[in-house]
């Protein structure tokens, strides 16, 4: 997924929707323990509200403070804060790092290309994997989808950015360019609306996750048990065909219903799915590993299940099953899983 937010494009362009002067603050370099990644975004808008972060609360005041004078000028500036900044220290950046942080206007001035951001706000909504190149001088946007897209002397740099998610700042023919790669945000497909899954939904949520809830049983998944979660009321294998499960997936079956929980694996497991998980005993899963066998998933397939699900970590109640669950999903992620048990 990416570094920042998501959403912080998509709205900062309806709040220009809605006639409001808006700043966009963007994470573009970063040396020793910075507190947000390179591509970390803030949006500001003329009466000083903003949505996301650069520094997760270190110098966002002062990065505000600032975004006042870019709007004022219609001009973009480049600001760095680290331990051995003042005002830094002032503002409470004292981890040890150092940020650079670009900040420019989304109203007025030439090269802004809003149309751009709009394509890109496309891209996010329908997961695509995107890279927003900006030459910093000019503010001159371009997207790219594969390497190619950027000619043979960015080609190289953009391999490594989506190789990685890794957003980067590299020297340009017109000066610094800033791609900042923006992967599908991590969604979590949980199959069983039961009290586990009433758990894991905030504890995702407060991570970033997109969820769906998929669940034909109407009794179970219901908006009063589980908000404005999205829900789907289709059997698993269809549900999650049509949600187009993919490499920023994760598939957990909770349902204790073999019918329900089978079908999610099946479907899971052909798919490109970073994680599967499945609830339940290591007895329940030796029969429920011969029953995938004989539905034709191969032993390769069936070794990606995480079963018993969740990390070891002696959880008792649904709540610490929920976290053991995301703990687990959180680790693959982030590649320190391991194989499953």
């Amino acid at each position: 997924m990416s570094a920042g937010d998501p959403s912080v494009i998509p709205s900062a362009l309806d709040w220009l929707e809605e006639g409001r002067r808006v700043a966009l603050a963007t994470v573009i370099q970063t040396w020793g323990s910075a507190p947000r990644p390179v591509g970390s975004q803030l949006a500001i808008d003329g009466g000083g509200n903003f949505l996301g972060s650069v520094s997760g609360g270190c110098v966002e005041g002062e990065v505000i403070a600032e975004a006042e004078e870019v709007l004022l000028t219609a001009t973009q500036k480049t600001l760095v804060f680290g331990v051995e900044d003042g005002t830094a220290w002032k503002a409470g950046l004292a981890c040890g790092g150092t940020i650079r942080i670009f900040v420019e206007p989304l109203e007025g001035g030439a090269g802004e290309g809003t149309g751009v951001l709009r394509q890109l706000a496309g891209d996010i909504a329908a997961r695509r994997k995107v890279a927003l190149v900006t030459e910093l001088a000019n503010r001159m946007r371009r997207l790219a989808h594969a390497p190619e897209d950027l000619g043979d002397d960015l080609a190289p740099a953009l391999t490594e950015a989506f190789r990685l998610d890794r957003s980067m700042a590299l020297p340009g023919r017109n000066g610094e360019i800033f791609i900042n790669v923006f992967a599908p945000t991590t969604r979590l497909v949980i199959v069983g609306a039961v009290h586990v899954a009433q758990a894991l939904v905030p504890m995702a949520r407060a991570l970033g996750y997109q969820v769906l809830i998929v669940d034909p049983r109407g009794a179970f998944a219901t908006q009063e048990r589980f908000g404005d979660v999205k829900i789907e009321h289709d059997w698993p294998d269809e549900a999650l065909q049509a949600a187009g499960v993919d490499a920023a997936t994760a598939v957990v079956a909770l349902s204790h219903d073999a019918k329900l929980d089978d079908a999610a694996l099946i479907s899971a497991l052909r798919s490109d799915a970073f994680y599967v998980g499945a609830l339940g005993s290591r007895k329940t899963h030796a029969g429920r590993v011969e029953r995938l066998a004989q539905a034709g998933i191969t032993a390769a397939d069936i070794a990606r299940v995480h079963a018993p699900i969740g990390l070891d970590i002696g959880a008792q109640g649904a709540a610490e099953i929920a976290l053991s669950i995301i703990a687990e999903i959180t680790a693959v992620a982030r590649g320190k899983g391991g194989a499953p048990r």
